[in-house]
């Protein structure tokens, strides 16, 4: 390898292994708690889901990170590539719209809003939610129709003329990322309007207690800045993601740049499942009683 690719190398396999231990550690504490109380609550489930499919989707990167580092062009590698071209698109799937429910389910639980809408989603929330995430399956199967359709039958009449087949190739790539990228503004502007509806809700909120003069910031407060911060930050590392989802499917043929977007990309799945861990009271606590006992 040379510098570069051991650079995107190391950072890779840091994240990778931070990632996966972030989210298997989620996966250990829920289980084990529900073992216990013989029962889970929705934002445990929620999150529970979100670390079984990051680790698939970390997984997805780092075969896609070693077929373009260690294998040549053969008819292994391409069946290989299929198959990490497939985990990927499941897992992120997953991964992506269980975020989106994750922060839909911090509004809905924290926000405080007298709108009869609102009010009435609120008391059906998990079956409005299972009933967005059963949708959103149209759009996966919707995206992947466009992308194979009629593009497989082209490859094959024009396999013998490389001109052609290579014309046919980009435009399928671009193809591919516009169909990408107005799919992936649905999540995006959902979890937007999520943000901006808890800050509007904290604002409000903010405003009454000074108007009753209550300067200490309560409990509500505290619950309103954490939930801020899980659905901002994801906002951000999913926004950070698919640009470079965008900008490696531009560049697949330039190695260091399509690993470079890969490395960078792999932030999403790992730093955001670290946020909910730092942000959640009992996973926090039950990571600094291990960190505690490992110092000892």
């Amino acid at each position: 390898m040379n510098l570069i690719e051991w650079i995107v190398s190391t950072i890779m396999m840091t994240e990778f292994l931070l990632g996966k231990c972030a989210n298997v550690f989620i996966i250990v504490v829920n289980s084990i708690d529900c073992i216990k109380r013989r029962k889970i609550s929705s934002a445990d489930r929620i999150i529970t889901a979100l670390a079984i499919f990051r680790i698939g989707l970390l997984l997805a990167m780092l075969m896609n990170w070693y077929l373009h580092v260690f294998t040549e062009d053969d008819m292994y590698n391409l069946q290989m590539r299929a198959f990490a071209g497939i985990t990927w698109a499941i897992t992120n799937h997953f991964s992506t719209w269980l975020g989106v429910i994750l922060s839909m389910f911090y509004l809905f639980k924290i926000a405080n809003f007298s709108n009869r809408l609102f009010c009435h989603v609120k008391r059906k929330l998990d079956s409005v939610l299972l009933v967005i995430f059963l949708s959103s399956f149209l759009g996966f199967f919707a995206y992947h129709g466009v992308v194979n359709f009629k593009m497989i039958p082209w490859m094959s009449i024009h396999e013998g003329n490389v001109t052609i087949k290579n014309k046919l190739k980009d435009i399928a790539n671009l193809r591919n990322m516009l169909v990408f990228s107005l799919i992936n503004i649905v999540p995006f502007s959902i979890s937007l309007n999520c943000v901006l509806l808890l800050i509007y809700s904290l604002g409000k909120h903010l405003k009454n207690m000074k108007f009753y003069g209550k300067v200490c910031q309560d409990h509500s407060t505290m619950v309103h800045v954490k939930a801020l911060q899980t659905v901002i930050s994801f906002l951000l590392l999913y926004a950070t993601y698919f640009i470079c989802v965008v900008i490696s499917g531009w560049n697949l043929l330039n190695a260091p740049i399509f690993l470079f977007c890969i490395a960078i990309g792999a932030l999403y799945p790992t730093g955001h499942s670290c946020i909910l861990i730092w942000g959640n009271q009992k996973l926090k606590q039950v990571l600094l009683i291990f960190l505690r006992q490992m110092r000892y």
